[in-house]
């Protein structure tokens, strides 16, 4: 009994100093269960080597080994069932061993235990006890035993780093489990060692004093040496109890994705160009469920496939469609070029760390189980806020809400998102704040090269609106009733792409977009009126329940209040409204405005009122008689009219090399163009403002062929059944040789569909045009305008060049 009572304390506490470890450990666990895995690894480690104590030393390993096999095996099998985690156990295994070590470090805290996140601990307690056992209590090294444990207390604590709550207590603890294994020593006593001679016996007194003082010398020496250590450690220690541990997670880099998760905004318009795709199945449970028979019915879809924007704008989340919303990722950072997420993924368990919550806000509960069919990429749809995900692996960025699935998804992949959906009084919206600082410096980031014109447009809006609410509703109701949504829009979110969506022409392509654009141009003239947004991508499906296709994905921007947290906006037009001209409620101030010609505008000096004298009239006869004086009025008049000529014309000359020779090669295209619109107003033939610029190559066309202009497929009605007319080429539409136009000319005349094509090259691909397009454009119009005004009357000719029209026709 006596053998058995030593033999505990060594066991003991080495079993106790392993699950003081995994209590440290488990500060960054959600529940309990990660400790009690270790606490059971260090009891089966020990028992096993306390069991195998009579065996051959070389036995005890592999037998350790196949328990710890045995007892891996089944914590595994026990976490997957837990985390309803699908699959053989083999290759749940296999996986937790490949990813163990980087998934607990890159894990979100607090960390769901989960096969890959246990078998580390696990196998690292196992082992220490292994260790610590075999060393400290078969060859009784005591101290060197336990250094097993030590190392395993430091590594938890080096895991945990700033993650959890400090316990001073367990390190006490784990202190005083090794300070009694050291008082209570190893190896029980064997037969004959109880009652066994001191060292010392049977020597000669003097040898006997001198082995004595030699050992207390040395006793004296090593308690100096331990002084010393501690006098010299101790500062250090002090100085490291208040501060911040290193976090272990910031060398190890979390899961990545690709651009087109990051950037999930450029999908929108593939999308709107494919409305029938199917892309998810859903199947709602809670407020987001369809409505009963007999309740209102989903509102129609707008032309071409597009959601109808039935919501109000400035209508915020407590909007019933917003409701039914299912985000795909939340992008916070705007470059100029480009929307991003810019999240730091961790991977997640079932359970997602619970945001803290809205003051008042009324929290209801949605649980949607979703299945994957035409979905591509990584990002994981989840009606906002989730909460519980199961059925997938998944990694959360908890300041986004964004979720994705690290392996990517798949056809098939089927499974259930717990969210809570967080409506606070939105009646509190007119009178509420906007937030401010470094914490929300990112959502107020307005990068340098932002157009003028949307400068000028962000500052006009926000003149007379004073309140966050009053400017964010501004914004939606502008681009609401003033700009077109259709699908077929180029995607694009860039400085000069919103540029050309709020100012370009109508008849261009202009002022028109997908809701990629109407997000993006709100967000970026939010920021502009010092309001911190974001854009959100997702899905509006017409219900609760059913499949999800391209035509239900969106994009709408979101203002973040105090109090009341992320409120979304609608900026979408009502459908069937016709959008009102931007020039009618906004007047940007030109950019570079062409001085008008110079006139002469001197007064008449006034003339004295004294009735002149008599004797100072003059005397008949003398002075310049009439037919000098009408001589010298009329070559005066000749004169000034010549000089106003020659105004005009050096004004033209210096208009027409500003416009080819100057200025970015987009900037000469644009040019060249009002070169041609211009010689059509001069021959007569002005360009309808509705032509987009192919119609207006064929409105040109026809003016240089001397035939009436068609609208744009007239000339296929009119072709059905008639021949064509003297001048026209069969089939053609263009000059025959009874044309006004000149033979010789003619035939050197380029095409002016050209130049359109150059046009729209530089409208919808800024930055894509180049100094030798640039130059052909010039080259374009110039000889254009050349063979319309040949082909004019002499004295249309002759006044061609002396119009002033050019210079003060409004472009």
């Amino acid at each position: 009994m006596v053998r058995v009572l030593r033999a505990l304390p060594m066991p003991l506490a080495l079993v106790a100093m392993i699950g003081l470890a995994g209590v440290v450990l488990g500060g960054v666990y959600a529940d309990p269960l990660a400790s009690r895995l270790v606490l059971g690894a260090a009891v089966g480690s020990v028992g096993v080597s306390l069991a195998a104590r009579r065996l051959p030393s070389w036995l005890v390993a592999p037998l350790s080994v196949l328990g710890l096999l045995g007892y891996t095996a089944a914590a595994l099998w026990f976490t997957a069932q837990r985390a309803d985690l699908s699959g053989p156990l083999g290759a749940v295994a296999a996986d937790a061993a490949r990813n163990g070590i980087p998934r607990l470090l890159t894990a979100l805290i607090p960390v769901e235990p989960m096969p890959d996140t246990v078998i580390v601990p696990v196998v690292a307690a196992w082992l220490t006890g292994l260790a610590g056992a075999e060393v400290g209590i078969r060859a009784d090294r005591v101290l060197l035993g336990l250094t097993a444990p030590v190392a395993l207390y430091a590594g938890a604590l080096y895991v945990v780093g700033p993650n959890a709550d400090s316990t001073p207590w367990l390190t006490v603890a784990f202190a005083a489990a090794g300070a009694v294994a050291l008082a209570a020593g190893g190896r029980p006593a064997g037969p004959g060692r109880t009652g066994a001679p001191e060292p010392d016996d049977g020597l000669a007194p003097g040898v006997r004093a001198a082995l004595r003082a030699r050992t207390l010398a040395s006793t004296a020496l090593g308690l100096v040496v331990v002084l010393g250590l501690a006098a010299l450690v101790a500062p250090v220690v002090a100085r490291q109890v208040g501060a911040t541990p290193v976090d272990p997670r910031r060398y190890v880099q979390p899961p990545q994705v690709e651009s087109l998760d990051e950037n999930p905004l450029i999908r929108i318009s593939g999308w709107a160009l494919n409305p029938d795709q199917k892309l998810l199945d859903v199947v709602t449970a809670g407020p987001g469920a369809p409505a009963p028979a007999g309740g209102a019915a989903p509102p129609p879809d707008g032309e071409d496939g597009e959601p109808t924007g039935e919501e109000e704008p400035g209508a915020g989340e407590d909007d019933p469609q917003a409701g039914r919303r299912i985000r795909l990722a939340v992008l916070g950072d705007y470059d100029g070029v480009t929307w991003r997420v810019g999240a730091t993924y961790r991977n997640a368990g079932r359970v997602l760390p619970e945001p803290e919550p809205l003051p008042d806000a009324r929290v209801t509960e949605v649980v949607q189980r979703i299945v994957v069919d035409g979905l591509t990429g990584r990002l994981l749809p989840a009606v906002p806020t989730p909460r519980e995900v199961t059925g997938a692996r998944v990694a959360y960025d908890q300041a986004s809400g964004t979720l994705i699935r690290p392996e990517g998804l798949s056809r098939g992949l089927t499974y259930s998102v717990a969210s809570r959906r967080e409506e606070t009084d939105y009646g509190l919206l007119p009178s509420a704040s906007v937030p401010a600082g470094a914490e929300v410096a990112r959502f107020l980031r307005v990068e340098p090269g932002a157009p003028e014109q949307m400068q000028q447009l962000a500052a006009e809006l926000a003149e007379d609106n004073g309140a966050p609410y009053a400017r964010a509703d501004a914004i939606a109701t502008f681009l609401a009733e003033h700009y077109r949504l259709v699908a077929d829009a180029p995607s694009g979110h860039a400085y000069p792409n919103l540029d050309f969506f709020l100012f370009g022409p109508v008849n261009g392509g202009g002022q028109r977009g997908t809701s990629e654009q109407f997000a993006a141009a709100f967000a970026v003239l939010g920021r502009m009126t010092g309001l911190p947004t974001r854009v959100v991508v997702g899905f509006r499906p017409p219900s609760g329940t059913g499949p999800v296709r391209g035509a239900d994905a969106l994009a709408w921007p979101e203002v973040l209040f105090d109090g009341l947290g992320w409120v979304s906006f609608d900026p979408l037009p009502k459908p069937n409204t016709r959008p009102k001209p931007v020039e009618q409620d906004f007047r940007p101030e030109p950019e570079d405005p062409t001085p008008p010609p110079e006139e002469a505008t001197e007064s008449p000096e006034a003339t004295p009122s004294t009735t002149p004298d008599a004797r100072s009239a003059p005397r008949r006869g003398t002075g310049p008689g009439t037919p000098v004086l009408v001589g010298g009025g009329t070559g005066g008049l000749l004169l000034l009219l010549a000089g106003l000529a020659a105004l005009v014309v050096g004004l033209r000359r210096a208009q027409r090399r500003r416009r080819l020779a100057e200025g970015s090669p987009a900037q000469r295209i644009a040019g060249a163009w009002r070169e041609v619109t211009d010689a059509l107003r001069l021959a007569g033939r002005p360009v309808p403002e509705h032509l987009a610029a192919t119609e207006v190559a064929e409105h040109a066309r026809s003016s240089l062929d001397g035939t009436p202009a068609q609208r744009p497929g007239a000339e296929q009605e009119a072709g059905a059944g008639q021949q064509p007319g003297a001048g026209q080429q069969p089939g053609t539409g263009r000059a025959g040789p009874d044309s006004g136009v000149p033979g010789p000319l003619r035939r050197s005349v380029p095409t002016v569909d050209d130049l359109a094509t150059l046009v729209n090259l530089a409208a919808f691909a800024p930055g894509h045009a180049a100094d030798d397009q640039a130059r052909r454009a010039g080259e374009l119009a110039v000889a254009y305008a050349a063979a319309l005004r040949a082909g004019r009357p002499w004295w249309r000719r002759l006044l061609w060049s002396l119009h002033p029209g050019p210079l003060r026709w409004r472009r």
